[in-house]
């Protein structure tokens, strides 16, 4: 999905799939801010890279600290069964 915006009078046009964007107006809206001025945030704080990485690097990291923040599970033991087909 393309975004056109305009950040500090220069437009950009962002590449985002529609699970990055809808991450994104979410942050927005719990953070009580912008779509806009979050894009511009994120685009001002970026060190290199086009626009569309930096958001979805956000967007990751973002939802990393959500995770590393609540309380930890205890881990899930997973079993493989043999199948049939297993050579011996």
């Amino acid at each position: 999905m393309k975004l056109s915006v305009m950040i500090a009078g220069r437009r950009r046009i962002i590449s985002l799939e529609e699970a990055f964007l809808r991450a994104l107006k979410e942050i927005a809206a719990r953070q009580a801010t912008s779509l806009l001025a979050l894009i511009a945030a994120i685009d001002a704080g970026r060190k290199r890279g086009n626009l569309s990485s930096a958001i979805r690097l956000f967007v990751l990291d973002f939802y990393r600290e959500q995770l590393d923040g609540g309380p930890r599970r205890a881990p899930i033991k997973v079993t493989l069964e043999r199948s049939i087909y297993d050579l011996h």
